[in-house]
């Protein structure tokens, strides 16, 4: 008879002790730690964490090199909270580095970051378990409202004297009577159009027909025109002023008798004497006329 070596208790005790290690394994490996690698833990503290939570990751310039291992909080002291954090082995932390908090995303998530100095000020390192200078960095949320709330304010100003100089604009008496002059003229041409309109419909049509008979009058003249024979017009014009081109040839010429009378200056001057003769008969005439004239009742000369 074979003697049995692995009794049900002890099958059942390995069972156990494998669920247990598993459930170790699988909480660790969820939380993101794993437990077949070595690391160091350090120390970091802070007065405020706004929202750390254990198993957030560690990262060194994006790289992810740990993890939050414990958040401790004693608020009698300024600096309340007391966070522990796994780096990896490999990770050698020279003096001068310091713990960072800053937010992971838009939604206001924290994280810790690892800020190593390029060149290490000395060849020490910390150690294990030792406590690192802490810092937190401003939001994004915060940066925004540091950058924008001053030009917000600025621009809230300008829009507050915008609003000023519109309304005493608007309350102006000059905009006031502006926009009665603008009504009223908007009034005088709604009359104006209502006017043009009914010339429109009555006028244009009797305007229109009275050209129409113009422009048929002008037709026919065009057409007598067309028929007017003008070489002969012309042909009996260039002969009238050939005639009168003889005519004043005659004149202007002194065996005529016309041409005689205008070109003698004897005449003139006898006819300038004989005008002045007659001039100071009649004024002789009227200065004695009882050298002229005898007037009598009894008949005498």
């Amino acid at each position: 008879m074979k003697k049995k070596y692995l009794t049900r208790e002890l099958k059942l005790g390995i069972i156990i002790i494998g669920a247990l290690f598993l459930l170790y394994f699988g909480l660790n490996f969820l939380k993101g730690i794993n437990i077949f690698s070595s690391t160091y833990s350090y120390y970091a503290q802070y007065d405020n964490i706004g929202g750390l939570v254990v198993s957030t990751p560690v990262y060194v310039k994006g790289y992810k090199v740990g993890q939050v291992d414990e958040i401790k909080y004693d608020f009698s002291r300024e600096t309340s909270f007391t966070v522990k954090v796994s780096v990896s082995k490999d990770i050698k932390l020279p003096k001068g580095t310091k713990i960072e908090l800053y937010d992971d995303g838009i939604m206001g998530g924290k994280a810790i970051q690892l800020l190593i100095p390029h060149e290490a000020q000395s060849t020490a390192f910390y150690a294990a378990e030792d406590t690192i200078e802490s810092q937190v960095s401003m939001g994004l949320i915060d940066q925004l409202s540091a950058g924008l709330l001053p030009q917000i304010a600025t621009l809230s100003n300008q829009a507050d004297s915008l609003i000023r100089s519109i309304r005493s604009v608007i309350e102006n008496e000059s905009l006031t009577n502006s926009l009665a002059s603008i009504e009223k003229i908007t009034a005088d041409f709604e009359v104006s159009s209502s006017q043009l309109k009914g010339i429109m419909i009555n006028d244009f049509p009797g305007i229109l027909n009275k050209a129409d008979v113009l422009i048929s009058d002008f037709s026919d003249i065009g057409k007598n025109i067309k028929q007017v024979d003008f070489n002969s017009t012309f042909s009996a014009l260039d002969y009238t002023i050939q005639n009168f081109g003889d005519v004043a040839n005659k004149i202007n010429n002194d065996n005529g008798t016309l041409g005689a009378l205008l070109n003698d200056r004897q005449l003139y001057t006898n006819l300038s004497s004989l005008s002045n003769s007659a001039d100071s008969l009649v004024i002789d005439l009227q200065n004695n006329p009882k050298r002229y004239v005898h007037f009598s009742l009894f008949g005498r000369k």
